[in-house]
């Protein structure tokens, strides 16, 4: 049985990217990302972090690919480095929201009741803000380090998972499996960990998926405005930062190869939300 059920998961995943090519781009630019992070430092062809003032402000050439920064430092090695720590903001930030904001989701989506209008209050109230500036107050207040911008990322994410898991929930509580095991004797954390939980992971990794972009954007923005990770540690925000002033004098390298980095990772993986929504897509398996 789960063999057969294997069998139709890759044939729906061969026809979703058979059928649209974009979606072998997505799998494959995300494949390449997510080598970068983790070979970045071992493939990083000069010290990401090495100064020498008699080669700052090095246009792009044979020896630097993507020039170097106002202290000779390399910024193809930076930008390569500076994968890791920006993916590793963003699945830790992603992964903590999705985990919690689903268990929350789920249970006031289950049980109801008290909890849950008291719950749905509270993430109305977090998404009546505009959630960048709750994570610059959640930075301020914390201070700028990486776990706390992680921490930060998740708490602006939060929302997004509680609302999702409650509404499917709700949807679901109430179907033939869920009373089939009440009856079979299993207790409600069982009909949630066992049964609900598992048939709504679908559209929460689509929705992870989505937020990994939006995790990758804040991380770079609280960076970009000092809030985030600290210098000289290599990070797309705090480059884009440091290379922003030269642009004006024709040093545009300094701030477009980090710049073009965040934009392509950020479309990655929004490119592979899209495949996983049509992958996870239950029309799709017809």
């Amino acid at each position: 049985m789960k063999s057969r059920a294997m069998q139709d998961r890759w044939d729906v995943i061969r026809h979703v990217v058979g059928g649209n090519p974009v979606n072998l781009i997505a799998f494959v630019l995300f494949a390449l990302i997510c080598l970068a992070a983790l070979l970045g430092p071992v493939l990083a062809p000069q010290d990401p972090l090495a100064t020498n003032a008699a080669f700052a402000l090095q246009p792009p050439s044979t020896q630097f690919w993507f020039g170097t920064d106002q202290l000779g430092r390399d910024i193809f090695s930076r930008v390569l480095v500076a994968t890791r720590l920006d993916l590793l903001i963003a699945f830790g930030a992603v992964g903590l929201s999705c985990l919690l904001g689903s268990l929350i989701g789920a249970m006031i989506g289950y049980w109801g009741g008290f909890w849950d209008g008291a719950t749905s209050r509270v993430v109305d109230v977090l998404m009546a803000f505009p959630l960048f500036v709750l994570a610059m107050a959640t930075v301020a207040a914390l201070g700028n380090t990486v776990a706390n911008v992680i921490y930060a990322t998740a708490v602006i994410n939060l929302p997004f998972y509680i609302r999702l898991a409650r509404a499917e929930v709700r949807v679901r509580r109430g179907l033939g499996y869920v009373e089939a095991a009440r009856v079979g004797g299993s207790g409600d954390w069982r009909i949630l960990i066992r049964f609900l939980l598992p048939n709504i992971a679908s559209p929460l990794v689509i929705q992870a998926s989505v937020n990994l972009g939006w995790a990758v954007l804040n991380a770079a923005g609280l960076s970009f405005l000092g809030l985030g990770v600290r210098p000289p540690t290599p990070e797309w925000g705090i480059m884009v930062a440091e290379g922003a002033r030269f642009i004006a004098s024709g040093e545009w390298w300094v701030a477009a190869f980090p710049g073009f980095a965040l934009m392509v990772t950020v479309f990655t993986f929004n490119l592979t939300g899209d495949a996983l929504r049509d992958i996870l897509d239950p029309r799709m398996r017809t």
